[in-house]
């Protein structure tokens, strides 16, 4: 029972509280706030920098748009960032309808408005950018909201939040928000170390509780017992599916997707998200629900969907509805399914999630992007699978990916609770599904690197003294020195541990160790030999690839591919590095392969005429091919290898071992496990000593290399950047010094428009999947073109290997002749009818395009016109129909 004093004190500290900002800013909600969401508020008033670490849906935002509140109270200015566009324009409309038009703008790269208002949302790289700028904007900045801010592990965009954080101006306040990481207090202390004294408040409490589920066959189990053990009647079902499976009843045991949604209906799970990790399987998913005649719309519920479609839509061109499959999306749309995805138009993904969000959408099939904190919180969430391709292969999610997809279940203010479904499959058990929803939270690490255009911004603004500083206060070498101490401690382990197995390790007819140190060497003699025989196979590989024709018949000795193929490209040209041929594989495949694929030097055993209108997305084609190479009756062949037995040095070292006086001890294999033991731990340490030395300074090391390299191409001089140095701090892409290189030697000047676009593609565009086509190229003059930007690509991996630096990602052409075509003028279906690209695909490639060559017309150059006149030609039609809101 509360005491009278006790009464008094909370009345009191109520009092106290609404009288101040924070007070009458809570009184806007008709819930009361939670304790760290008051508490971090408190903390923002009181002019701390905070650090907010919450589950999904935990109401995070909250502190943001408190933030934005204070601003406007003290007249001045908050810039709200987000990783995506979509969750821009999501929070652009929440700060209109709080605060009206006039003082809240929108700056996302595809659109700028009111960039000068009192609060404008933004993506996170456009701040970057101008800090880089030192742009007039940042005057009166007085609150930084960085949401999502756990998005800075993301080793391709990450970097960003890194330098936002690092390089904000002094007086400018830092709002991060983040998912629920085990190291944020960790977190915390880097951003204090970094911007001065920050509160790092953190909760792992869901505000709606979550069920974990199980679905084997047509029955849904609870994941745990009420006693927190796994459900026992969940692991036998799982042991019966396993017996059933192995007897060829898996299809009794896995259900279909129309079984799971009619469970969710029947049980009141809707509407619900299934997450399904790839696009292709989304699409199918929907046409499944279609196809069952399943309906989980009213008439009145069809009406409505029908009305937001018209408005979202009306302004996508009407000869570009069939190709984008319109009336099939406006069909699934009106019974209540949808796939969202990185493959559909922006105007498609926005008007499923503004249905779902006003419930009229009743199941999405999604991507995991859709985690990406876009405001879609379900009552349930359905995960088809734990596995999924990372781009290099098939890999477990993580506990933290696993935690990001189910926080989606339980809508705050909605949902008493919220439920997430994992669908039996094979070699899955409740253990290990139990698992990873038990890891509540993972660990935030920095993929923060120092680029080209980074360098040269910093240098410029800092001097690079002062620049190599800045970057040695990054997350990346916090976490770097704090595991050197970790590494310390190991190395001392290790030592303590050397001195005992030299104790076990006397022999009493000689000295041991060096016998030991004998046997040492002649292995690593022969992983030397071996691995030398390996790189001279290379090279010889390299060589024998250079010699294809088109029509060779090859033996592919390894991979997954090994077998007969047919050349049915060579590779060169616009293959990048000369060694990447296309085949026809015996079983009709076409595959382009790789130095990987190859043990030996590739050996051409037949040759077959390919006839000219061959096209290798024709399935009948690549029938009619293959059967030539079935009627050939080919026979591998098995080649000798040289061996290392002859090598001098490694018969000289076992000599020396015979003769040894310890050779003969009766003992000897049991001292030589010591020894062995005692070999592995000095490797250990010489490794350890190894990390220590690569961890210390290690960004500002490789600062270092990267002006090295600005310096050999004269782009820094002296610490101070050259005149053409300074188109590097415009150029923000992948390809960043490739670019600044291209231009300063002309290599787009004769280029025409649509030309450009093409050429300006490859410095933009990464396809998707590994078994890509030989790129097309749209003219004479942008094949040569081409040729002179991969052979400046290759001598700036010369110059960069010299320096020790990664060199660029392989450039890709496979989007010139369809952007070329889009430039001319062509329409989006016969655009799209000659490639394998998605509208949506398209629509994002075109989007980044257009934003690199508007950094183009930025500078002064005898270019700029041309991209600026290309962005023109570009920006048209579905591309141009980027709904807002």
């Amino acid at each position: 029972m509360t005491s009278p004093a006790e009464k008094y004190a909370a009345a009191k500290k109520r009092s106290q509280v609404e009288s101040t900002l924070f007070g009458r800013f809570r009184k806007r909600y008709d819930f009361e706030l939670d304790d760290f969401q008051a508490d971090s508020c408190i903390s923002l008033e009181q002019g701390r920098a905070v650090l907010v670490a919450a589950p999904t849906g935990a109401g995070k935002t909250i502190v943001g748009e408190f933030a934005a509140f204070l601003a406007m109270e003290h007249g001045m200015k908050c810039f709200y960032t987000t990783p995506i566009k979509a969750l821009s324009n999501q929070k652009y409309a929440e700060f209109v309808e709080t605060y009206g038009n006039e003082n809240v703008g929108l700056l996302t790269g595809d659109l700028s408005i009111n960039g000068e208002a009192s609060i404008v949302v933004m993506t996170t790289e456009v701040l970057r950018n101008m800090i880089y700028a030192g742009s007039s904007t940042l005057d009166d900045l007085e609150y930084v909201v960085l949401d999502e801010v756990h998005y800075l592990g993301d080793k391709f965009r990450g970097p960003v939040w890194e330098e936002v954080i690092i390089h904000l101006p002094e007086q400018v306040t830092v709002v991060s928000l983040s998912a629920t990481v085990s190291n944020a207090e960790e977190f915390g202390e880097w951003i204090e170390s970094v911007r001065g004294r920050t509160e790092t408040i953190v909760s792992e409490t869901r505000p709606v509780p979550l069920w974990q589920h199980v679905m084997v066959g047509s029955t849904l189990y609870n994941l745990f017992e009420e006693d927190g053990e796994v459900n026992r009647e969940l692991v036998r079902a799982g042991r019966n599916a396993e017996r059933g499976s192995a007897k060829g009843f898996r299809r009794a045991f896995t259900p279909s997707r129309s079984e799971v949604v009619a469970l969710l209906e029947a049980e009141g799970l809707l509407p619900g998200i299934t997450f399904i990790f790839s696009r292709a399987g989304c699409e199918a998913a929907v046409r499944q629900i279609l196809n069952s005649g399943i309906k989980l719309t009213t008439q009145e519920e069809r009406a409505s969907i029908r009305s937001v479609i018209q408005d979202k839509c009306s302004g996508l061109p009407p000869e570009d509805l069939g190709i984008l499959g319109f009336l099939e999306w406006q069909d699934a749309l009106e019974r209540g399914v949808a796939a969202h995805h990185a493959g559909l138009i922006p105007v498609f993904k926005e008007t499923v999630e503004e249905l779902f969000q006003q419930g009229l959408i009743k199941v999405v099939f999604a991507t995991e992007t859709l985690a990406l904190g876009i405001n879609m919180p379900a009552k349930s969430v359905v995960l088809e699978r734990l596995v999924k391709w990372n781009g290099e292969g098939h890999v477990d999610i993580s506990p933290g990916e696993f935690t990001q997809l189910t926080g989606r279940a339980g809508r705050r203010g909605i949902d008493i609770e919220g439920h997430a479904v994992v669908l039996w499959a094979d070699g899955q058990d409740g253990k290990s599904i139990a698992g990873l929803a038990s890891t509540r939270t993972y660990p935030l690490r920095s993929a923060f690197q120092p680029t080209y255009n980074m360098s040269i911004n910093l240098i410029e603004r800092l001097g690079r003294d002062r620049a190599r500083n800045s970057l040695e206060t990054s997350f990346a070498q916090f976490q770097a020195d704090k595991s050197v101490v970790g590494i310390a401690r190991n190395i001392q382990r290790h030592d303590e541990g050397i001195r005992g197995f030299e104790r076990s390790m006397e022999c009493h007819l000689g000295d041991f160790s060096e016998y030991a140190n004998l046997r040492s060497s002649i292995k690593q003699r022969e992983q030397e030999l071996t691995k030398r025989g390996s790189q001279a196979r290379r090279a010889e590989v390299a060589r024998s690839l250079e010699l294809l024709k088109r029509g060779d018949v090859i033996i592919i000795s390894a991979g997954r591919r090994a077998g007969f193929g047919i050349v049915l490209d060579p590779g060169v040209g616009v293959g990048f590095d000369g060694l990447r041929p296309s085949i026809l594989t015996i079983d009709k495949h076409v595959a382009r392969l790789s130095l990987q694929d190859f043990r030996d030097p590739v050996e051409v055993v037949a040759r077959v005429k390919i006839p000219g209108h061959f096209d290798a997305r024709s399935s009948r084609g690549r029938k009619d091919l293959a059967k030539e190479l079935h009627g050939l009756q080919l026979e591998k062949r098995n080649k000798e290898r040289p061996s290392a037995e002859d090598d001098a040095e490694l018969l000289h070292l076992r000599h020396e071992m015979r003769k040894h006086d310890c050779h003969n001890c009766p003992d000897r294999e049991d001292h030589a496990r010591w020894g062995e033991r005692r070999n592995k731990a000095m490797k250990e340490i010489a490794l350890l000593r190894d990390q220590v030395s690569t961890r210390t300074h290690v960004i500002a090391r490789k600062f270092d290399r990267i002006c090295r390299v600005l310096e050999e191409l004269e782009y820094l001089h002296d610490g101070v950047v050259t005149d053409k140095g300074l188109a590097l701090r415009k150029i923000y892409s992948d390809f960043d010094l490739l670019t600044v290189v291209c231009l300063e030697k002309g290599l787009w000047d004769d280029l025409d428009s649509a030309e450009l676009a093409a050429v300006a593609s490859l410095f933009t565009y990464e396809g998707r999947g590994e078994d890509r086509l030989s790129p097309k190229m749209p003219s004479g003059r942008v094949r040569d073109v081409v040729v002179s930007v991969v052979r400046e690509w290759a001598n700036l991996g010369d110059v960069e290997a010299r320096h020790s630096l990664p060199h660029a990602r392989e450039i890709d052409a496979g989007f010139a002749h369809p952007i070329y075509r889009w430039a001319l003028g062509n329409s989006l279906e016969g655009v799209l009818r000659e490639c394998d690209i998605s509208a949506g695909d398209f629509v994002r490639n075109t989007n980044q395009l257009i934003d690199f060559l508007g950094q183009i017309t930025s500078l002064d150059l005898p270019v700029s016109r041309n991209a600026k006149e290309a962005i023109g030609r570009l920006r048209r039609g579905v591309v141009a129909n980027l709904a807002l809101l």
